[in-house]
């Protein structure tokens, strides 16, 4: 009755609003209706949207989120692809092969030592024609482009455009990850709300196809079957004895001792690989085995230490979800870090002047005439060798292996079985992938494309996989706290390329044989010169905003706003957690009942009339 009576006057007080405001109420619902509409037709639009239904159905929430992190990236490497082809190298190309009635000037050479401008292009690097065309640094020697009286400063634009996709990149990363970590607030309250939760409220009544039906089915199945292995892993922790958690604790610490000396060996054979290459390589002609070898060392450790990381891993006796991150972090600061030894290794290589006149140059100009070529090739070498693993992996070893168990009735043969999907070592691979991308776009403009067309590739390679060669997983995974692990373990990847990248630009001599920056000491250098050519008022501006007395306060305002925005976080989730204690309590004593949990129970109830 009490009900009845708040909506009769609720429509009551509809009835005497002014025609205005009728109007004004009707256009919003009429609004709300067609963005929904917007909605519902751009999910059908949605990349690959089908697919991953189907697999969230087959194989649960938790393998369903690789799929969506590796959708995440195909769009993320598009976008970046996008902006680097339109602001560097569509202009290149337009200028050199005049399809444009607009005139270009190559980069006058000032106070440069004429030794240093030298740069053959060879065949001794195994790429070819490649090495001087738009896919690496070399290619790129426009300074300005004239476009009528538009005058296109190449150098800026290229050095924008590099901090124009890490920006783009963190800021997609940071609000992928707060969906995520929302998710994981959701998931994170009480088991039996979590339960209730699913079973009376997680079916969706407007699904009317008998396939959507059956998808909806299993994907609530594997969440109950995750909720039910999480309490099982609660139950027997707590159940340990104390002779039981010394014997794990000794187990754990001696198993961190073999996977610290696994990754010093994968370190150390990295560096001797790599000096070896380009020893060889100034040496005497040197075949593609040599050219190759730091890319296929790096290939084969990647192979080789997740295997040992996933046998030792099983040992410690963690739960699944954790037993992913705790693989994972130990893969991502392997492969990471093994990417750090290669550069550090070309890096050294580069930088080593024995005369004065490699000193005048800055740089080896004898061994590397253009180093940032170098650089990519060897990150463009990477990448491929990471797509022929990933798909040799799955031709040679996936599939036979699902043939013998199929065919092959041997105990050995049975015992070993189908393989699971293994979350992290896919994840570990896409997230590897992205690091040399986001690292080797400055030196190779057109990496993204490559990595796009690579990703698109791979998903529909495990796709076939998971669907033909895996069986479901024994034990569940979450997906809300996985989407925000990879998310987060991305950023780790991203954070890692700005050092690389933040070292090569402003720290090691550009090449002045090759590159738009032949004609500054450092790529950053383009900078302050361009603030010195804009009006006196606008520099003493930037001037400002760069200068300490600028940058203290603001620091100090962004740090209060964030410890506000904690506070106001923590209150709200207080408010939250009572709300949810009252609700319980109301079920046993109306004394209870609170107006404001009277409003959400008579909403609730409402909608379920």
């Amino acid at each position: 009755n009490i009900l009845e009576k708040f909506f009769k006057n609720l429509l009551a007080d509809i009835k005497h609003l002014s025609g205005w405001k009728q109007w004004k109420i009707a256009s919003s619902k009429s609004l709300k209706k067609v963005l929904n509409d917007i909605k519902e037709l751009s999910s059908y639009l949605e990349l690959w949207q089908h697919d991953i239904h189907s697999i969230e159905g087959k194989f649960g929430t938790g393998i369903q989120s690789y799929f969506l992190f590796l959708r995440f990236l195909v769009r993320l490497n598009f976008i970046i692809f996008i902006l680097m082809f339109g602001f560097v190298t569509l202009p290149s190309i337009l200028s050199k092969y005049g399809i444009l009635n607009n005139s270009f000037a190559k980069i006058p050479l000032k106070n440069i030592e004429p030794h240093c401008t030298v740069y053959i292009p060879s065949d001794n690097k195994g790429l070819g024609f490649l090495e001087v065309t738009s896919l690496f640094y070399g290619y790129y020697t426009v300074d300005t482009e004239w476009l009528s009286v538009l005058r296109y400063n190449l150098p800026l634009a290229y050095l924008l455009a590099t901090f124009g996709y890490l920006a783009l990149s963190l800021l997609w990363i940071i609000i992928g990850s707060v969906e995520g970590f929302k998710q994981n607030l959701v998931h994170g309250e009480d088991q039996f709300q979590s339960y209730c939760n699913k079973v009376f409220a997680g079916w969706d009544f407007c699904i009317t196809d008998l396939n959507a039906a059956r998808l909806k089915h299993r994907s609530l199945q594997y969440e109950l079957q995750t909720d039910l292995e999480e309490e099982r892993l609660k139950r027997k922790i707590a159940d340990r004895t104390m002779k039981e958690k010394l014997r794990i604790y000794s187990w754990r610490i001696l198993i961190n001792i073999i996977v610290i000396a696994v990754l010093s060996g994968c370190f150390y054979s990295i560096y001797r690989a790599t000096v070896f290459s380009q020893e060889s390589s100034n040496d005497f002609q040197p075949n593609l085995i040599v050219q190759y070898l730091p890319s296929i060392v790096i290939t084969l450790v990647n192979f080789i230490a997740p295997q040992i990381f996933s046998f030792l891993v099983r040992l410690e006796d963690y739960s699944p979800a954790f037993e992913i991150r705790l693989k994972l972090i130990r893969c991502v600061f392997m492969r990471l870090a093994g990417i750090g030894v290669l550069l550090f290794s070309l890096w050294s290589q580069i930088s080593y002047c024995a005369t004065d006149k490699c000193k005048a140059c800055g740089y080896n100009y004898e061994l590397y005439p253009c180093w940032e070529s170098e650089v990519g090739q060897e990150m463009y070498k990477l990448m491929i060798f990471d797509f022929i693993t990933i798909l040799a992996m799955t031709l040679f070893v996936d599939f036979p292996r699902k043939l013998l168990v199929t065919h092959w009735s041997c105990k050995p043969v049975q015992w070993c079985g189908l393989q699971e999907f293994g979350i992290s070592d896919n994840v570990l691979d896409i997230i590897y992938g992205q690091t040399i991308c986001w690292i080797g776009t400055f030196f190779s403009p057109l990496l993204p494309a490559i990595a796009t067309i690579k990703y698109f590739i791979i998903f529909y390679i495990k796709k076939i996989s998971l669907i033909h060669t895996c069986k479901p997983a024994a034990r569940p995974v979450r997906a809300s706290s996985s989407n925000f692990f990879f998310l987060l373990v991305l950023l780790i990847g991203l954070v890692f390329a700005f050092i690389p990248l933040g070292i090569s630009i402003a720290h090691i001599p550009s090449s002045k044989a090759c590159g738009p920056f032949r004609n500054f000491n450092t790529s950053w250098a383009v900078v302050p010169e361009t603030v010195l050519g804009l009006p006196t008022g606008l520099q003493q501006v930037l001037h400002g905003i760069a200068s300490e007395a600028f940058a203290v306060p603001f620091f100090v305002v962004v740090c209060l706003l964030m410890f506000y925005f904690i506070a106001l976080a923590r209150a709200h989730k207080r408010v939250v957690e009572q709300l949810r204690e009252q609700l319980v309590m109301v079920r046993f004593d109306p004394l209870f009942c609170t107006p404001e949990v009277f409003f959400v129970v008579s909403v609730i109830r409402h909608a379920e009339e």
